[in-house]
């Protein structure tokens, strides 16, 4: 008989899943990982009772997570992956041959090794890719160091609580702003909306003392529960978002990579954020 395993992300609300079977727990020096499988999910990953990816609905997140901001750019060389270590961004990245160098920075070696094992599809190989450049280290400890520039830095972490933290923090966004090149675009994930919005506002604030051009955009993954899983867009270039129909089709149809949730329409759409966000953003002084 399956055990209920129940997430821990909010006190007073939350989702349950069926454990068929669990392949890999352990408590690492940074965090406490598992890896199980659900009838409706496939194998899951949880990091400190929190649901990170899902066999199941792992491409949404990912393909919005990468797509969006390298079309949008349109001449992307270089990748700055922070996180990741499920290696489903890095997969989403090297599907763009025009790519040269991809740098992913991971805290816990624990967690790539984990996934390879468990969860081979999220990489499909991207971690053997020759242009990818494997970092184990503190995301932030990297930006500040690094002498490195990137055309796109995507920001794959943990919600803002244990490790994760830091990567919502005014200096991290001071070094990827550091980091970028001219026209450069940084992404990141930033919670459910719907659920946290403190989260949202907190990062526009910080975001706008950095970037010219900040905004977000949205798309609902079925297991980030509770609405729109939100994504933060941070570039001095306003014209990256604001991109024509008729060229992201073609820099979609010329880029050769296969999606099943991202499209040029998708793109377009997505900047469009329901008024609540709205409201929430323009309720500050930016």
């Amino acid at each position: 008989m399956s055990r209920q395993w129940i997430e821990t992300l909010y006190d007073a609300f939350g989702q349950s899943f069926n454990v068929d079977k669990v392949y890999f727990e352990s408590k690492t020096e940074h965090q406490h990982l598992m890896i199980f499988h659900n009838a409706k999910f496939g194998r899951m990953m949880v990091l400190d009772g929190i649901v990170q990816t899902t066999e199941k609905d792992e491409f949404i997140y990912h393909e919005m997570l990468t797509h969006v901001p390298i079309l949008a750019h349109g001449n992307v060389k270089r990748v700055l992956i922070i996180g990741g270590g499920d290696g489903g961004i890095l997969r989403e990245v090297c599907q763009h041959a025009s790519i040269e160098h991809v740098t992913q920075v991971e805290i816990d070696q624990a967690v790539i090794d984990m996934a390879k094992e468990y969860l081979p599809n999220h990489s499909n190989g991207a971690f053997d890719d020759p242009r990818a450049n494997i970092v184990i280290d503190d995301g932030i400890n990297f930006i500040n160091q690094t002498n490195e520039k990137f055309d796109v830095i995507i920001s794959d972490s943990t919600d803002p609580i244990g490790p994760g933290e830091v990567l919502f923090t005014s200096p991290f966004y001071e070094g990827c702003k550091r980091c970028l090149n001219e026209g450069g675009i940084l992404a990141t994930q930033n919670g459910v909306a719907f659920m946290q919005i403190d989260e949202v506002t907190t990062t526009a604030k910080r975001l706008a003392q950095v970037f010219e051009d900040v905004t977000f955009y949205g798309a609902s993954v079925p297991t980030y529960v509770g609405g729109i899983m939100t994504f933060a867009w941070a570039s001095d270039n306003a014209a990256n978002r604001k991109v024509d129909m008729d060229t992201l089709t073609k820099r979609y149809n010329a880029s050769g990579i296969k999606t099943r949730y991202y499209n040029p329409a998708i793109h377009q759409a997505c900047f469009a954020l329901p008024q609540y966000i709205v409201d929430e953003l323009n309720s500050f002084d930016k």
